[in-house]
């Protein structure tokens, strides 16, 4: 039976074995119905931060907007904690570090609502030139106040805009089509891309205030953003100028803006964002929220159908992703990743993390060795090489070769903290040597004793969807790593596949699929006088698992030298 999002909090009985999601607050049903098959999806409205805590603990997902606080104390109470989902742009109502530090990967979506907080940019713009809010409630009231709401006309007249992200780029050509003069000040921008857009880059902040009519911002709230206008500032503009944030509250001085309003210092306001929401009273938030000369809303940047329904499907696809063992395309904590990357590299972390398994498995559990203390090579060839981001693979890597001595959830967030816990180390190589490797893309795994005492390897291949593994330490093979195997070291004598499916039959266990991998041929070469220049691996796919007693039969076959049960 299909699981449905509840509203009312009543309980549920869900399956155990499915991840499941707490949503507080208000997401588009659209991105709802893509979660909804495949987790359990408990939508419960109004929850108190203390209601937050003791509910989260169950939970391994968590998708909120702008009211619910994720603090540290709700991400130190989710012990199932994987994902935190922002449906919206900025974060700040996330503890990052602290979710960085558990291992919680953080998504948002910077592009779902960038046309929807643009255009109500331009709408205070326009609302604060010519007096909307006063007119608007004057003439409820039963006024008709002509002469005192004159406004001005934005044509000709200059915008700043500090911060030329989506969001401010889209702003500066919705002005350029209202006849408007743009200057922008964004030490990152483009030029190029300003120039297309008619936009003049000035150096500092300092530059543009003294000459702008409005004032606009678009940056992340960060500590070299709080308060970057304030008393100062607003003295520097004209007394005719008008400022606008729907970014975040805090990146003007709320206290510095008040004052600003109530001596003239400037004209007029559009705020839609305040650094506490909604204003707590007798606020200097409040007291702005008041005032006849700003033009207030509640926030309302993102809050159009549209723009709903894209954050929502946006941070929804990216959950479904993470919870499936994907990767985000949005993380704030981590790289981003590009689609066309993503595509590239999912089957390639799936084969990394079947490497490390496989490794673990051949090398080290069924030798008695430890993992902690050795150092590891990843060598990307081929197209890999080129990529410019590899830490899914890395993360595969830790996540493989942790797998089977720990339960540690393991990400691209964590994943080199985890590493450094276990005394693993490992090293990236991108090889761009042509003509080096038989396939377009390639992966070898190297591994180095602490005490320097020989070198094991593993490479694979991605073809489409299935993966390969090419050599397993000398040997030259062409397997997929999955389900049971069985991997046989043997002299590779006449016989020897006969005597090892006997002793499999006599137990009824089915072959699934059966290859030897031989001597790498140089090293047979450079062997060739030596016996152990026949050996080969006889690695077999089998239907089950096999006990100890199978095992031991297996052994006894004559010029059996070590087998190995390895499950991937």
């Amino acid at each position: 039976m299909t699981p449905t999002a509840t509203s009312n909090g009543a309980a549920r009985g869900p399956d155990d074995g499915r991840p499941r999601i707490l949503i507080p607050e208000k997401v588009s049903p659209d991105g709802l119905a893509m979660l909804e098959p495949h987790f359990d999806v408990d939508v419960k409205l109004g929850l108190t931060p203390d209601e937050l805590i003791s509910r989260i603990t169950g939970y391994h997902g968590l998708i909120v907007r702008s009211e619910t606080k994720v603090t540290e104390e709700v991400l130190a109470a989710g012990k199932k904690l994987r994902v935190v989902a922002r449906a919206g742009v900025g974060v700040d109502n996330i503890n990052v570090p602290a979710a960085t530090s558990r291992g919680i990967i953080v998504v948002n979506s910077p592009s779902g609502n960038i046309l929807a907080a643009a255009e109500h940019t331009i709408a205070l713009l326009l609302a604060t030139a010519r007096n909307i809010g006063r007119a608007d409630g004057s003439l409820k009231q039963g006024g008709w106040e002509r002469s005192k709401l004159v406004g001005i006309e934005v044509g000709r007249k200059v915008l700043g805009i500090v911060g030329l992200g989506k969001v401010g780029l889209n702003v500066a050509r919705m002005a350029k089509g209202l006849g408007m003069q743009v200057k922008a000040v964004d030490p990152y921008a483009n030029p190029d891309m300003a120039r297309q857009a008619g936009v003049d880059l000035a150096s500092s902040l300092e530059d543009i205030l003294p000459v702008v009519d409005f004032l606009t911002i678009h940056t992340p709230l960060l500590a070299t953003t709080l308060d970057l206008v304030g008393e100062d500032e607003f003295r520097s503009m004209k007394r005719t100028a008008r400022v606008l944030n729907v970014a975040r509250g805090g990146v003007y001085n709320e206290a510095a803006l008040l004052r600003a309003l109530d001596e003239g210092w400037i004209a007029g306001a559009g705020i839609d964002v305040f650094t506490s929401e909604p204003p707590t009273a007798d606020s200097a938030a409040s007291q702005i929220a008041k005032h006849p000369k700003v033009v207030a809303t509640p926030h309302l940047g993102a809050s159009t159908v549209e723009a709903q329904e894209n954050v929502s499907i946006d941070v929804c696809t990216q959950v479904l992703e993470i919870l499936r063992g994907g990767l985000p395309t949005s993380a704030v904590n981590a790289p981003i990743i590009l689609p066309e990357e993503y595509r590239k590299l999912q089957p390639f972390v799936q084969l990394v993390e079947k490497m490390g398994r496989l490794y673990m498995q051949h090398f080290v559990r069924s030798k008695g060795g430890l993992v902690g203390g050795r150092t590891f090579e990843l060598v990307y060839h081929g197209d890999l090489a080129g990529m410019p981001n590899t830490k899914p693979l890395y993360a595969a890597l830790v996540k493989g070769l942790v797998a089977s001595f720990s339960e540690t959830h393991v990400n691209i967030v964590n994943a080199t903290l985890i590493a450094k816990e276990k005394g693993i180390r490992i090293s990236e190589t991108h090889s761009h040597q042509p003509g080096e490797q038989t396939y377009a893309n390639l992966v070898t795994l190297r591994a180095h004793a602490e005490d320097g005492s020989g070198q094991q390897t593993i490479e694979g291949y991605a073809s489409g969807k299935r993966l390969y593994i090419s050599k397993l330490d000398r040997f030259s093979a062409t397997f997929s790593p999955e389900g049971t195997m069985i991997i046989l070291h043997n002299y590779d004598e006449p016989g020897k596949i006969g005597g090892v499916g006997m002793v499999l039959g006599s137990h009824g266990i089915n072959i699934r699929f059966m290859q030897v991998a031989s001597l790498d041929p140089e090293l047979k070469e450079a062997e060739a006088d030596a016996v152990k220049g026949n050996e080969a691996l006889m690695i077999l796919g089998i239907d089950r698992p096999v006990d100890e007693k199978v095992m031991e039969g297996l052994r006894k076959s004559e010029g059996v030298l070590d087998v190995v049960l390895v499950q991937l």
